[in-house]
């Protein structure tokens, strides 16, 4: 960092992450709102758009985040909303320390932790997430002796953003609700059959 940032304060610093963080928002849903409401659908892939989704698990994510934090479909719509609001980094940031926290060989989560904290953690990583200066520095100090929990700070912190801010808009989301709409919409294959049968009658 150069001397001239480093002279601010660490908070000031901070806010204007959050404030550049929420202006790339705003100017994406400014661009996208004029493209006939598209803010509001999912980028879905060739692998989403053939997926099946099970109605009781899509129901269950507005349930409670845990239920859709526990869900792989889940999961995946959930990082598709979340990228178009360009805040993706948050979800990854959770998962990434879920599978930290498998690794058993001390070594193994050393170095995984030092990936982990230049990607997501440090300042200008290339997936920064959105936490105080305060837990950014905890968090760096953990590393002088790696453990399993060593993200647990962060990662508590990053969940909350994204269970009080975005988990809220995902669930007003019309992507969401055109979903849910899809998945329990009754079967349209056999209704002709009774009303041929009726029909005799």
């Amino acid at each position: 960092m150069c001397r001239t940032l480093a002279a601010f304060p660490g908070t000031c610093l901070e806010r204007a992450k959050e404030f550049k963080t929420r202006l790339g928002i705003f100017l994406h849903k400014s661009e996208l709102g004029s493209e006939s409401g598209n803010v509001s659908k999912f980028e879905w892939g060739s692998k989403h758009s053939k997926e099946k989704f099970v109605p009781e698990d899509v129901l269950g994510w507005k349930q409670s985040f845990d239920h859709l934090l526990s869900s792989k479909s889940g999961i995946a719509v959930f990082r598709a909303f979340l990228k178009t609001e360009f805040s993706e980094e948050n979800l990854d940031f959770w998962l990434a320390c879920e599978e930290f926290k498998k690794i058993q060989s001390s070594t193994k989560l050393a170095s995984r932790a030092q990936r982990i904290f230049e990607e997501f953690i440090c300042s200008e990583a290339p997936k920064e997430v959105n936490i105080d200066h305060e837990t950014r520095e905890l968090t760096q100090k953990n590393l002088q002796g790696a453990t399993v929990t060593c993200f647990d700070e962060a990662q508590g912190k990053t969940r909350i953003l994204m269970e009080k801010d975005s988990y809220p808009r995902f669930l007003k989301s019309a992507a969401y609700r055109d979903l849910v709409e899809q998945v329990c919409a009754p079967s349209t294959s056999q209704p002709s059959h009774h009303t041929g049968e009726q029909s005799h009658t």
